[in-house]
């Protein structure tokens, strides 16, 4: 038996609920500061994990108690003290191998550090994460019937790890290329070495507004704490894949723009009568492709460190992808909102772009709010 630990953390205090239901009816300021203070936790028992190829894996989810805004906000140092707690909490429940699950993978060096403390091996999940994003780019190309190759793509939060990954694949397949961040210098570089690997010169620009009007693909994966596209930002039939979490599509996108496409990035199913003991929002026997990317270098018996650092290889993508096909991961469909895209719901998106494209782009307002 194969064993293995994810660390997960609240985005925001109404996660809190999801392990302690009585925090609901507090204060949330008061709930984000008291869990802040709490050691880490174990949050369930994975069990039933079972490759195609017969070998099996437990797991364990451990909680590191800070929400995403306590993650940036608080000194660096003492977040990776945290983070390093709940790795040697997983190191001490037998786990071989530890993924770090949303700000854990971001804080700092991308789980450099918390390798060098830790006497187990550490993954971010970023290659698997990469795979699955792009599998599902092609999947809703394909439905919606749009053409990558004469298509204009944008990756928000392109200098990070996985945007800069899904660039340098993106790059192969679509005909315009646009990545877009906040650091002018680390854009120009990229831009520069995906135009020695693969003959495209992208675009740079710090103007995401701009550059997402001009999109037919969008990859959206920033650190941003609050959402960053709003319905208004997009162009008819466009294709959008979130693999930010928090996420950074408004949901006002999903109210307001039946002519898009949203969906998230990186949704798995896991092979085997899986169980997470845990509801963290996704239905039986599927997880964040983060997630899965530990439980596949576990069943591999791969207790080394992965997908580490700033810089992913195509090469890496690759193999993560291949061993994912191994043990029968595979895409968990479309996914929404919290919920499945039926083939029926694809359809009528794609009939309302249709639709849109022969009229001016018109988005509803909310109605303003009037005083009592």
């Amino acid at each position: 038996m194969e064993r293995f630990a994810f660390i997960i953390h609240p985005l925001d205090v109404r996660d809190v609920a999801r392990k302690f239901p009585l925090t609901r009816f507090l204060p949330p300021t008061l709930v984000e500061r008291g869990v802040a203070l709490l050691p880490p936790v174990k949050t369930s028992h994975i069990t039933g994990v079972r490759s195609a190829t017969g070998a099996e894996a437990e797991g364990w989810f451990v909680g590191c108690p800070l929400t995403a805004r306590l993650m940036l906000q608080l000194p660096e140092e003492y977040v990776l003290g945290r983070i390093v707690a709940a790795a040697r909490l997983a190191e001490r429940l037998g786990a071989g191998i530890v993924g770090l699950g949303a700000f854990t993978s971001v804080v700092g060096d991308a789980g450099v550090t918390v390798a060098r403390r830790v006497g187990i091996a550490v993954t971010t999940g970023n290659s698997y994460t990469v795979a699955t994003a792009l599998e599902g780019i092609k999947k809703a190309a394909e439905l919606m019937e749009v053409e990558l190759a004469r298509s204009t793509a944008v990756v928000l939060g392109a200098t990070g790890s996985i945007g800069s990954a899904c660039a340098r694949i993106l790059a192969r397949d679509v005909r315009h290329l646009i990545l877009v961040g906040r650091n002018q210098p680390r854009l120009q570089r990229l831009a520069e070495h995906i135009l020695v690997e693969s003959g495209v010169s992208p675009q740079i620009t710090t103007d995401a507004k701009g550059a997402l009007r001009q999109a037919e693909v969008v990859v959206t994966v920033t650190s941003a704490v609050d959402t960053v596209i709003e319905p208004e930002d997009l162009k008819p039939g466009a294709i959008v894949c979130d693999v930010a979490r928090p996420r950074d599509v408004s949901r006002r996108v999903a109210e307001l723009r039946p002519d898009v496409l949203v969906f998230e990035g990186g949704v798995v199913e896991v092979p085997g009568e899986v169980d997470f003991h845990f509801n963290f929002g996704f239905p039986a026997r599927t997880a964040y492709a983060c997630m899965a990317e530990t439980m596949i270098l576990a069943l591999e018996g791969r207790y080394e460190n992965f997908s580490l650092g700033r810089d992913l290889t195509v090469e890496q993508i690759e193999e993560i992808a291949a061993l994912a096909r191994k043990h029968g991961f595979r895409l968990g469909g479309l996914r929404s909102f919290e919920r499945a895209l039926t083939a029926e719901e694809i359809a009528r998106v794609k009939e309302a772009a249709r639709e849109q494209r022969r009229r001016p782009l018109q988005v509803p307002q909310a109605a303003p709010a009037t005083a009592n």
